[in-house]
């Protein structure tokens, strides 16, 4: 029994997302550290420490040839890094300049992906480590070349092992953020939820705000996992394992389009059955599929057969049982109301038979499109057209690269002025505060400095509660793999682990009392040199670009909905190019709720706009659930005399969404009121008794798209005001 308990634990903490991360740092540093006391060269071990931590935040996931590819790269980066830094360091100002030209272009890599991006974020990081180590080896060393080679056999040492480690364990990142995607796909089932419950004064506009919110996660996760497999794709010959995982990702997909798929105004449905349990039993259903989404993350995650529960059935059975007994009242006020509530329960005992076969997903849709959009460069002209493209004052890329250029020279000045010692830690500090925007710079930077004193002060007391060294490489050791287990999730915590680390570490070879307060003042220049560069260098703020954001929101789901519309015509296929528009609806769903999350850690007067990016947000995705209705129930419809002018109401309604995002894109002038759009409700809204229900839905869904005309034109109209006021926006 306690060795089943410990097999589960284990199975558990294996199944931890960065267990297997925190595992390689845990090996890559105790083999150094043990190789430097062996050898009694205790000086070893900051470069050898600084070059695994420089490899390890150059980390992307990838297949082992792709890993060992871009280990190559990173390790070529690294290599000019060191021996320019070798070179130029004797020579302050040309230093200064080189530093410049180095981060700009190695930020504007960022162009062409995440990881190049992150291994040009770790090059100017492994710089700066090589800056620290001949600072600290001072201008009269025997051997200049020592620690820029230890730097390049740290990063090494760690890239060999995760080459390695990806070999072996290649299946494992697949999982953990399938699993992640299920986890929040869940969360949105139970948000869904909240929506169908039966009670007076519901705040429907606020559950439509989290949902909107809560849609974003969802729409990051399913492309963290769509990176994740196409990095094992490759060529496109898969097995059979990655087969799978590539079934439950278009599962997870179509999922995410019928439960963010809305058939009629829940408030009309909710005054019209009060006193009936129907919405009861929608709630119920969708909370057991929430449940199920939980389950299925978990049997994903643990690696164990998923089983649907005989709850779900049950559920389904009750609310068919529920909807026959309305339907017999024949109440014909409740008609309309009773014909998307079938529409409803359709959708969601579609999605009861989905979620029932993804033990075995490789029944589900076996004719379907597999291929996946590769959005990497394809070529040395593809990447080079990139960054041309990029190479504007209006790139938010551009702005970046340019600001923390010159807040790196800005450091360098007050550090060849000043001459604090230990200065250089006034450059990283800068590096990593230092974000793309306000809002995100402000939260680094509080971070950093909160977390630095409290590594400063736990340092403090530790030299003396343990002063053997030996224990207190092994609390270094510790202190590293905290870091890049807490990095990403809690950086007050991890910003005190690598200063926890760094202390040991010096103390290994000198003074790590002296440390303390050099670190400190110079975290506090560092991070307020990065804020002074956000506020004052091209400052990025949301509220500036708030109505191109909300534009491509509007053009996206126009996009969508012509997508769809063609499937009607020719028959449901998930298909790239269908595949492609949906996800760019949602991703333009989720950058604007982004945006506005941005705004509101921005001043006072660069937010004034957000309420109305709030309201926007509500709105737009309240569209974008008309329009996943239907694209959930998308078909082959039957002829019908109503055809012509179906597709003709869809066109005009994708027209008037790109006219207000023209506008808002432009900053032209946009009418509040049509009367054409008016009439093509009204229109919409009457439907005839001898229409087919497929018709009928797609009518109905069409004339709800229509009526969300009117409040996007007012909003967007009160939003153009508000950017277009005189002294609006002059600051910064």
């Amino acid at each position: 029994m306690r060795s089943t308990s410990l097999g589960h634990t284990l199975r558990r903490l294996w199944a931890l997302d960065k267990f297997g991360y925190s595992l390689r740092v845990l090996i890559a540093l105790s083999a150094s550290m043990g190789l430097s006391w062996y050898l009694g060269e205790l000086g070893m071990v900051i470069p050898l420490f600084l070059g695994i931590i420089a490899s390890a935040l150059a980390e992307t996931d990838d297949s082992w040839r792709g890993r060992l590819s871009a280990l190559m790269v990173t390790l070529l980066c690294f290599s000019v890094a060191a021996v320019s830094v070798q070179l130029l360091f004797p020579w302050p100002w040309l230093f200064a300049l080189g530093m410049a030209a180095a981060a700009f272009c190695l930020i504007m890599l960022g162009a062409l992906g995440e990881r190049y991006a992150t291994i040009a974020q770790a090059t100017l990081i492994l710089s700066i480590y090589s800056m620290i180590a001949a600072d600290q080896r001072g201008s009269e060393a025997l051997q200049p070349w020592r620690d820029p080679l230890l730097l390049l056999a740290g990063a090494a040492w760690y890239g060999l092992l995760s080459v390695i480690w990806n070999a072996l364990f290649a299946h494992q990142p697949v999982q953990q953020s399938l699993a992640r995607l299920y986890r929040e796909l869940a969360e949105y089932f139970k948000l869904k939820a909240a929506l169908f419950e039966p009670i007076q004064q519901l705040d429907v506009e606020q559950l439509r705000l989290q949902l909107a919110q809560q849609n974003g996660r969802v729409v990051n996760a399913m492309n963290t996992t769509k990176e994740t497999l196409l990095n094992r794709l490759g060529n496109g010959r898969s097995g059979a394992k990655i087969n799978r995982y590539l079934k439950l990702y278009f599962l997870a997909q179509d999922l995410h389009e019928r439960v963010s798929s809305s058939h009629y105004p829940y408030q009309a449905l909710s005054e019209a059955f009060f006193h009936s349990d129907v919405l009861f039993r929608c709630n119920r259903l969708l909370r057991l599929q929430s449940k199920a989404c939980h389950e299925l993350a978990t049997a994903i995650r643990m690696r164990q057969p998923f089983r649907y529960s005989e709850a779900n059935a049950q559920a389904q059975a009750d609310l068919e049982a529920s909807l026959d007994y309305l339907r017999q009242q024949n109440n014909p006020a409740w008609r309309s109301l009773l014909r998307s509530l079938r529409a409803l329960a359709r959708n969601l005992s579609t999605m009861q038979q989905q979620l029932s076969t993804a033990s075995y997903p490789e029944v589900l849709e076996g004719q379907q499109d597999n291929s996946l959009l590769d959005r990497q460069p394809q070529s040395l002209r593809d990447a080079a057209s990139r960054i041309r493209l990029q190479l504007t004052p209006t790139s938010l890329l551009f702005r970046h690269a340019l600001r923390l250029s010159l807040a790196l020279i800005c450091g360098y000045a007050v550090l060849q002025t000043v001459r604090p010692e230990q200065g250089y830690w006034i450059l990283l500090t800068t590096l990593f505060v230092c974000q793309p925007n306000y809002g995100a710079t402000r939260i680094k930077l509080v971070q950093r400095v909160t977390g630095t004193v409290l590594g400063l002060i736990a340092g403090w007391a530790l030299f003396d509660l343990l002063p053997s060294q030996q224990i207190q490489a092994l609390f270094a050791v510790i202190a590293g793999v905290v870091f890049f287990a807490t990095r990403s999730s809690r950086y007050t915590l991890a910003t005190a682990a690598i200063t926890l680390l760094v202390l040991f570490c010096f103390n290994q070879v000198g003074d790590g009392y002296g440390l303390i307060w050099p670190r400190l003042i110079d975290t506090l220049l560092g991070s307020l040199i990065a804020a002074a560069a956000v506020f004052l260098i091209l400052p990025d703020w949301q509220g500036r670009r708030l109505n191109q954001v909300v534009a491509n929101t509007l053009s996206r789901s126009a996009d969508y909905l012509r997508q769809i519309m063609h499937q009607y015509e020719s028959g449901k296929r998930d298909d790239l190019a269908y595949r492609l528009a949906r996800r760019n609806a949602h991703n333009a769903d989720a950058a604007l709720s982004t945006t506005l999350s941005n705004m509101l850690l921005e001043p006072g007067h660069f937010r004034r706009d957000a309420e109305t990016g709030f309201r926007f947000l509500t709105l737009s995705h309240t569209l974008l659930n008309y329009v996943s209705g239907l694209g959930a129930h998308r078909e082959s419809l039957p002829d019908d005399a109503r055809d012509e002018m179906l597709e003709e109401a869809a066109q005009r309604l994708a027209n008037s969404l790109d006219e207000i995002a023209a506008a808002l894109q432009n900053k032209q002038p946009l009418t509040v009121y049509s009367e054409e759009e008016e009439a093509l409700a009204q229109q919409l809204e009457q439907t005839s008794d001898e229409l087919d229900d497929a018709h009928r839905l797609l009518q109905t869904q069409l004339g709800m798209i229509c009526r969300q005309l009117a409040p996007l034109r007012s909003m967007a109209v009160h939003l153009l005001k508000q950017t277009t006021e005189p002294g609006q926006h002059a600051a910064g």
